[in-house]
């Protein structure tokens, strides 16, 4: 495979909950994880602090699309009825040929914290756009 020179667009992506394809999204945030530290200071050595770690931190997945249909929707709501579990969710980022995944991500675990609603306005002309923020344990880099 010969050396790639630049970055791969953004633009191009799916979301996968579980085996099922959840369409397209207009966006999708908050994919990082970090690692917390503690502070030591050392009594007799006062040029710097040790950062030790200690556990990975996760934000919630941010993902927003134009409404259609009602995937969303049912899934938050069975899982605030205690009729779902946790899925593992895959966000694959797709070439420019639309052919070939370039990377993906999986999801550990997750479930949905959040749904909002479009935002309904006459006097705009806008696309009704729903939110979903989900919550998991983790992020694994597949390829």
């Amino acid at each position: 495979m010969t050396a790639r020179h630049y970055p791969f667009l953004a633009f191009r992506f799916e979301v996968k909950v579980g085996p099922m394809a959840m369409g397209g999204f207009s966006e999708c945030s908050g994919l990082q994880v970090r690692v917390e530290t503690h502070d030591v200071v050392e009594g007799g050595l006062n040029t710097y602090v040790h950062r030790l770690p200690t556990r990975q931190r996760q934000n919630d997945i941010r993902l927003r699309r134009g409404l259609a249909g009602q995937r969303l929707w049912e899934w938050y709501s069975a899982w605030t009825a205690g009729r779902s579990n946790w899925q593992t969710c895959s966000i694959l980022l797709w070439a420019e040929n639309g052919t070939d995944v370039v990377a993906e991500w999986q999801v550990l675990q997750a479930w949905p914290v959040a749904w909002v609603g479009p935002e309904l306005d006459a006097t705009r002309s806008a696309v009704a756009v729903e939110t979903v923020e989900l919550a998991h344990t983790g992020v694994k880099r597949v390829r």
